[in-house]
């Protein structure tokens, strides 16, 4: 790892080394998000993968885990606070992306909305890290991840045609 000391002799300021660990942090997981989502594989497999991945990376590295959560941006400059929602917003397109290819490659619907089940899915994860950091890093945001998530993908998607237990049976 880098010192905290080290940062600081890099940068000319506090913001700014906000800002490049903010890159560090979208440059390092949306390349591998990207190819995750341009996998052949089923759209289940491929947003577990670019969940987990968002999970195993805050586990290794605990400080930027207090960047995505906001808790590190306390009193900083909102422009830092808007380039995580950007990385969210950026995150959640990419599921909503990985949904709606699942319609023509694998002939499924989310059972709900995407944007709601997007919306639930990063609620998860989300909820994960902050209670990560909130254990002091004690609690692992993978913790419990290899049981929950086919509980979380159960009804995932469904075929077209297949009633959603709600009443509607329109696509996505």
């Amino acid at each position: 790892g880098v010192s905290e000391a080290a940062l600081y002799r890099h940068f000319p300021s506090k913001a700014r080394m906000f800002e490049g660990l903010i890159q560090f942090i979208e440059d390092t997981l949306f390349a591998r998000i990207a190819r995750f989502a341009a996998d052949e594989g089923t759209a289940e497999t491929r947003i577990h993968n670019i969940l987990s991945l968002l999970l195993t990376f805050c586990d290794r590295n605990p400080g930027m885990t207090r960047l995505l959560t906001g808790d590190a941006l306390n009193g900083e400059n909102d422009r830092l606070r808007e380039r995580i929602s950007q990385f969210y917003a950026r995150l959640e397109s990419q599921i909503k992306q990985v949904l709606r290819e699942a319609q023509i490659r694998e002939n499924l619907k989310p059972s709900i909305s995407a944007a709601a089940l997007t919306s639930l899915l990063l609620a998860a994860v989300e909820g994960r890290l902050a209670a990560f950091v909130r254990s002091e890093f004690k609690q692992s945001p993978l913790e419990h991840w290899d049981i929950q998530w086919p509980y979380l993908c159960a009804n995932l998607m469904m075929p077209f045609g297949v009633d959603d237990g709600f009443g509607s049976n329109a696509p996505a």
